[in-house]
């Protein structure tokens, strides 16, 4: 059988896929370019968006809110650890647990480039008006939630 010839079905889930991977690619591009300038990766800026806006957190709380591996945020929080950006911080309830929080110089940085980093996505996303922006919202968290509260499709299921 021809992978092409799936139901109706398939071949928009398949064409939503595509579509949602080009806007994500498009729409990073824009930021990537912002942050890059700065000396840092994207990686690095969500971190520090998040100690920015939540505060200091545990390590794996930091790696869930921006989806990294676990070996992953140990090596992005110690590019930041030597840039000066960012602390470790002991946790007194738990000596193995690790706090990363932003050095003065960290907070000084992600204030002065935040609002940039917001106009840039502003302009990468100014190809929806208001309420599509927050119907897009809507439907991607809808989605998202049923896709991660499901289980991988397994073949022998049919």
């Amino acid at each position: 059988m021809d992978p092409r010839d799936g139901n109706e079905e398939q071949g928009i889930a398949l064409k939503l896929w595509v579509v949602l991977s080009r806007a994500h690619a498009a729409i990073e591009a824009h930021a990537a370019e912002q942050v890059t300038r700065r000396g840092l990766t994207l990686a690095e800026f969500g971190i520090m968006e998040a100690l920015f806006h939540r505060g200091p957190m545990l390590l794996g709380e930091v790696q869930r809110r921006i989806l990294v591996s676990s070996g992953g945020i140990t090596y992005l929080v110690d590019r930041l650890v030597g840039k000066g950006l960012v602390e470790r911080r002991e946790c007194p309830e738990d000596r193995r647990a690790r706090y990363a929080a932003l050095t003065s110089k960290g907070e000084a940085l992600i204030r002065e480039i935040f609002p940039e980093h917001a106009r840039y996505l502003e302009h990468a996303l100014a190809g929806l008006d208001a309420g599509e922006k927050r119907e897009a919202v809507r439907l991607l968290r809808t989605l998202g939630r049923h896709a991660a509260e499901t289980r991988p499709f397994t073949p022998d299921e049919g």
